[in-house]
């Protein structure tokens, strides 16, 4: 090794990281002079607050309908214990017995879906683990595994709950279908809330349509792309969908937020619904 390039001993063993013995000798951790810690901080910021807001109502068991609008959350409701909606998707599933409150019956799946999706696992990582925390900027922890080891190892379920990411995502375009409906029900009719509903299940299904699992059970596994043009065209289109995975998996989220926001709102009597036609 040149001179100079051999890290001084500290007489400290076991050290590891960028000061292991296998590195070069230099001081600081990295070399980066721009705001590096901004992304990851503004990352882990805005995934705090939707956790802290998700998990307030999921929790709440209240103001999750106003007719004929249902919130994300609490759609389909597996429980007795759920408010009446006409039409609605009350599949008593779970009979009586259950006493929490229904969403955390169905959330368990998108939150699977997102908690276990390629780009959330890149965010959360650099965001609240530091591993590492930006491009250049070597990671503080001594050791790496990766995600062969539990509870990581479980991250392998992505594809598991993306098929069951899919029938919720298409209750919840039954839900959106409900929401031409005024508030006595009669069809012919679309409100505030039915747009911000529209918006939100195309964002939901142009992120699940995106993820990379969907990608390659679409066509990943083809030799011959010749031979299969429909499944073909098909990936494509998801490929196109999934250069922009980032954006719409943070796009989805908030809309997510905003429209059980904005049903909780009308459910509590905050403002009515201006109505479209």
């Amino acid at each position: 090794m040149a001179t100079g390039t051999r890290p001084p001993d500290t007489g400290r063993p076991g050290r590891a990281g960028v000061h292991s013995a296998t590195r070069a000798a230099i001081a600081p951790r990295h070399l980066r002079t721009d705001r590096w810690w901004l992304a990851p901080a503004a990352t882990a910021a805005g995934l705090l607050a939707f956790v802290v807001y998700s998990t307030w109502r999921a929790f709440a068991n209240a103001d999750y309908y106003a007719a004929p609008y249902v919130s994300p959350f609490y759609s389909p409701c597996l429980a007795e214990n759920c408010v009446p909606m006409k039409g609605g998707p009350n599949w008593e599933v779970f009979g009586g017995w259950w006493g929490l409150s229904p969403a955390l019956l169905v959330l368990v799946f998108p939150l699977g879906f997102r908690l276990t999706c390629y780009y959330y696992r890149k965010a959360y990582y650099r965001g609240f683990w530091a591993s590492p925390p930006a491009c250049a900027v070597a990671e503080p922890h001594r050791a790496y595994t990766g995600e062969t080891r539990f509870p990581l190892v479980l991250q392998n379920l992505h594809r598991y709950f993306f098929y069951a990411a899919l029938p919720v995502a298409g209750i919840l375009t039954y839900d959106t279908v409900l929401a031409f409906r005024d508030a006595s029900y009669a069809w012919g009719h679309m409100g505030l809330g039915t747009l911000v509903l529209l918006v939100n299940i195309a964002l939901i299904w142009a992120y699940t349509l995106s993820c990379h699992s969907c990608r390659h059970i679409v066509g990943g596994r083809l030799k011959h792309f010749s031979q299969h043009p429909v499944r073909y065209r098909l990936w494509t289109w998801v490929g196109r969908l999934n250069a922009r995975h980032m954006q719409l998996a943070w796009a989805s989220l908030l809309s997510v937020a905003l429209a059980d926001l904005y049903v909780y709102l009308l459910a509590i009597g905050a403002f009515d619904d201006p109505r479209l036609f």
